[in-house]
């Protein structure tokens, strides 16, 4: 990590931050966040991986969408907050392997983990250390980290942010949606809320 390059963006729901890292590895689509307000210790935060078929073209097998649109509603309703977005589509894998998993998935009635592990692909090699890092860079120690999975909250505790877990209750699921939670759910990829719809 070599350091950031920081400006201001204008939003639908106002004007941000946006705080890009500067990877000492040559990245693309390095790790990056919008900053609202001026954070401080315990302000709420958003670890976000990239999902194209949720948040391009709105798809309703997953709630990615509606978790980084929570997500944003609750960071501008406490005054300040961050959503760090990862460049992590696929749960690490990719858009090629997400694609063949969900195809298999389709045509064989399993669960994207199962069909990961019948394509070879391994459950979740995301990474959460510089999401850590770019939280340190903005003198963040404390963080109520707006996520239903525990993963995250163990990635961050290692890298030094002490965090206080703050559940995202989906309201209106779609059956396949509903599947995919249940699934991340056995897997240790979620703790779902009790809150959750039947």
């Amino acid at each position: 990590m070599t350091g950031s390059v920081v400006h201001q963006l204008e939003g639908a729901d106002g004007a941000f931050r946006a705080v890009v890292l500067e990877a000492e590895a040559d990245l693309a689509n390095p790790p990056c966040a919008a900053v609202y307000g001026e954070p401080s210790d315990g302000c709420p935060v958003r670890v976000h991986s990239r999902c194209l078929y949720g948040e391009v073209f709105e798809s309703t097998d997953c709630d990615c969408l509606w978790q980084l649109r929570e997500s944003r509603r609750i960071i501008r309703e406490h005054g300040s907050g961050v959503l760090v977005y990862l460049d992590q589509e696929g749960r690490g894998a990719g858009l090629v392997a997400k694609a063949k998993g969900l195809q298999l998935s389709q045509k064989e009635d399993l669960d994207t983990f199962a069909s990961y592990a019948a394509l070879g692909y391994k459950a979740d090699t995301r990474s959460y250390e510089d999401a850590a890092a770019l939280l340190k860079q903005l003198g963040l120690g404390k963080v109520t980290l707006l996520t239903n999975n525990p993963a995250k909250v163990y990635a961050l505790e290692v890298g030094g942010i002490e965090v206080e877990m703050q559940q995202l209750v989906p309201p209106d699921l779609t059956d396949t949606a509903l599947k995919y939670l249940v699934a991340k759910e056995i897997h240790g990829h979620a703790i779902l809320p009790n809150k959750l719809p039947a």
